[in-house]
């Protein structure tokens, strides 16, 4: 794994800038007081947040901004740039070391996952992609994947940046059985019993007694772990609902007309989070940095 010395931070000088001015920005809060302190803790907090959504911040930026400005008679289709923007945007955090070579091949594996989700359910109808394109499988334009790799690319910056650590946390095996069991289960529920309330339960049991620590600056912080995958889920909703309101993909409901994604949409994007962490959990168990919190 790359330290984080090793980071962006300290390799591209327009960042090293940034933290230099940051650290004094930090030492003028603490001179000023706790009430400054802590407006400046959560200032930072929402800065890291950002820097960890930025693959997911840029495509979803390029969604919207191809919608209004992509011109529709290009040559080229918008699905397929939007595919070429993705491999761009993953090549420069590469090249500027934001992302580690590590992370990288889990996002692969989020790409192919996500992908073949999509094949199968777009096939049975749950979604489609309204827009031609040359580059696709099945019904599904390449680009798509991208999608779910930008939440593997939220944890595994956000595990970096803000040093997570656990206490009450389940074992790798059965961590990843639970996300082996969601994602087998987004499958067979169109032709079995759809078994995601006992799914929710099994999350609820295993998580239920794990905190997850992170340091937004000089302390730590917890909070439930669960609590923690609903709140990114909710920000995947949101999301979602910008993707939908671009035009990059239609549930049957809006095909008349845009309207907003049904909130039951969360539970499905909770369980999405869980094969999420799991693939990202593994990568750091396999090298030693899954820690508990210092004391």
């Amino acid at each position: 794994m790359t330290r984080p010395d090793d980071s962006a931070a300290r390799a591209w000088p327009l960042l090293a800038r940034f933290v230099a001015a940051e650290r004094r920005l930090g030492a003028r809060a603490i001179l000023a007081g706790p009430r400054a302190s802590g407006c400046y803790e959560f200032l930072r907090f929402g800065v890291k947040q950002g820097w960890a959504c930025l693959f997911g911040g840029l495509l979803l930026a390029l969604l919207v901004a191809t919608h209004l400005f992509y011109p529709r008679g290009a040559w080229l289709p918008r699905y397929d740039f939007l595919l070429l923007a993705c491999l761009a945007i993953q090549g420069a955090l590469l090249a500027t070391r934001m992302e580690t070579w590590e992370e990288a091949k889990v996002i692969l594996v989020f790409h192919l996952v996500g992908t073949a989700m999509e094949v199968f359910k777009t096939a049975q109808g749950s979604w489609t992609y309204p827009e031609p394109s040359f580059i696709r499988i099945g019904g599904v334009p390449l680009f798509t994947g991208f999608m779910y790799a930008a939440v593997g690319s939220y944890i595994a910056r956000a595990w970096r940046l803000f040093d997570f650590r656990f206490t009450h946390h389940p074992p790798a095996w059965a961590v990843l059985a639970l996300g082996a069991a969601i994602y087998a289960n987004f499958f067979a529920h169109h032709f079995a019993w759809d078994a995601r309330w006992l799914l929710f339960a099994a999350t609820g049991l295993m998580f239920g007694r794990c905190r997850i620590w992170f340091r937004p600056w000089r302390r730590w912080r917890w909070m439930p772990l669960p609590v923690g995958f609903l709140l990114v889920a909710l920000f995947i909703w949101f999301a979602e609902n910008l993707g939908t309101f671009a035009g990059a993909w239609l549930y049957p409901h809006q095909r008349g007309g845009w309207s907003p994604v049904p909130l039951t949409k969360l539970g499905a994007w909770f369980l999405l989070m869980i094969i999420s962490y799991a693939l990202v959990f593994a990568l750091h168990a396999r090298n030693g940095g899954v820690r508990a919190p210092p004391g």
